[in-house]
């Protein structure tokens, strides 16, 4: 199955424990990308993980939400869901592409149809362009999960990831996988029987501009004093210092 919609929304999840700027960088390399291969892209989502996610050092979600609208101000094409941290639980990657592309495409269909209320939670002034273009035929979006190399990787690891969740994420949304230069993911997706049945909807981004940018080596900085600057948004650092967040309330 080869997903033919050109209207992408871009959807990235993650700790963001903290936001760094790597993964923001993320979402102007893949538009770009797109762009040049004639995809149009509407928009971009970053969905923080549930607090009940096992993972050293996470911080509650309203801190992290709260770093990602800071940062996000100076990006204002990708805005932030909180419904992934609203949720009683952990959510599984395909169920979080599942809600946004339905909700998107609803509200979409609610405003094309003249029956637009205002339930609608999630920030979408980015589908404007869509509702309101009259020459699109298909005004219909497609959430592609935009993810780091290593994400694809994971997908290796025995029992991290369900087989079917996997199918379901590359064959009904796809992958836009931003690699650095020297690795190589086609490889792994030859590795892969899932992978290489649906490699036509999986779009490789190299980032020739080496960046090793990481959020645990900034809390690690974080928490022994060193300078984070150019790392992360000023407004973050700021609200880390002022938070106490990752050990600097000890300073």
């Amino acid at each position: 199955m080869y997903l033919e919609n050109k209207n992408i929304v871009l959807l990235a999840t993650g700790s963001f424990n903290p936001p760094t700027n790597m993964h923001f960088r993320m979402f102007e390399i893949a538009r770009d990308h797109l762009n040049r291969l004639g995809y149009t892209v509407c928009g971009g989502l970053v969905s923080p993980v549930h607090d009940s996610y096992k993972k050293k050092d996470l911080v509650a979600s309203t801190h992290r939400c709260a770093m990602l609208e800071l940062a996000l101000t100076t990006l204002p094409w990708v805005k932030m869901s909180n419904w992934e941290v609203r949720q009683n639980k952990w959510t599984c990657t395909r169920q979080v592409l599942q809600y946004h592309q339905n909700y998107l495409n609803s509200v979409i269909n609610s405003r094309l149809n003249g029956t637009n209320n205002e339930k609608f939670l999630l920030p979408v002034q980015f589908l404007k362009d869509i509702i309101t273009n009259k020459s699109k035929t298909n005004r219909a979006i497609n959430v592609r999960l935009l993810c780091g190399a290593d994400l694809l990787e994971s997908f290796a690891v025995p029992g991290l990831w369900d087989d079917d969740d996997i199918e379901t994420i590359v064959r009904d949304y796809g992958l836009v996988v931003i690699s650095r230069s020297g690795s190589n993911p086609n490889k792994f997706i030859y590795e892969s029987d899932i992978l290489t049945k649906y490699m036509a909807n999986i779009i490789i981004v190299t980032e020739w501009i080496s960046n090793e940018i990481s959020s645990t080596k900034i809390r690690r900085a974080l928490c022994r004093n060193d300078s984070v600057k150019f790392l992360l948004n000023e407004s973050v650092e700021s609200y880390i210092k002022d938070q106490g967040l990752y050990g600097t309330d000890n300073k």
